[in-house]
């Protein structure tokens, strides 16, 4: 108990994966990644998920990966089943039939280090559709960011109030979200846009400075280019 106060380590403990004194800070901003990864794709897969894929890419690799699958596994689950941590996430995955696997590749295109999650969701009444929920993040200048969403390319922030936009690349667009926003007394912090190629498949991850009502979020889920909208929460 010492040395995790004093150093992170954790050596020999019963559910958690052991972790040196000498490994603990190289791992911290991976695992903080790892769970705000897993937190951004459980709160968009809101119907459930069959299987879950964790794919670690370059420097990472090298790492010790257990703590940060469970933490991934925490993040992901905590949005439906509340107080989830490290130690319960990877039983309760199991227990409710999830597949997981996770695969590693040593050379990263772009990033020293990227960590992605993908997870499948359920076919239910309220999402006849399910496919993959595909994200991706890394660690720059010491601070997790993400770098992936929907195989779409971006780079932004985890602000702790982040509205998810999947949207249709036409013109007007911003102007007409910022507008929405700016009537319902909503500031904008943060705004990041990727998209697929012109006119076509668009993400924006815009940090906001509070939660935006729910009329908010169903004005913007209607609008003509929105194909999906959600406010998260880090």
């Amino acid at each position: 108990m010492s040395d995790y106060l004093l150093t992170g380590a954790v050596t020999n403990a019963l559910n958690k994966p052991s972790i040196t004194a000498e490994e603990a800070p190289r791992l911290k901003p991976f695992a903080t990644l790892a769970e705000k990864l897993g937190a951004f794709a459980g709160q968009i897969s809101e119907y459930g998920f069959e299987e879950v894929v964790i794919e670690y890419e370059g420097d990472v690799t090298e790492l010790n990966r257990k703590p940060l699958t469970a933490a991934a596994l925490a993040g992901l689950l905590r949005p439906s089943r509340g107080d989830v941590n490290m130690v319960s996430a990877p039983a309760i995955l199991s227990e409710s039939g999830v597949k997981l696997s996770e695969t590693k590749t040593e050379d990263s295109p772009v990033y020293d280090s990227l960590i992605r999650i993908k997870v499948l969701t359920k076919r239910t009444e309220n999402d006849p559709n399910p496919g993959w929920r595909s994200l991706a993040g890394t660690i720059i200048a010491g601070q997790p960011r993400i770098v992936e969403v929907k195989g779409m390319a971006l780079e932004g922030d985890f602000s702790p109030v982040t509205l998810y936009v999947n949207n249709l690349d036409k013109p007007g667009f911003i102007g007409a979200l910022g507008a929405l926003l700016g009537e319902a007394g909503i500031n904008i912090a943060t705004f990041h846009l990727g998209r697929q190629d012109a006119g076509g498949e668009a993400i924006a991850l815009i940090g906001v400075d509070s939660v935006p009502p729910a009329d908010v979020i169903s004005k913007l889920s209607h609008m003509e280019q929105v194909r999906y909208a959600k406010a998260l929460t880090f």
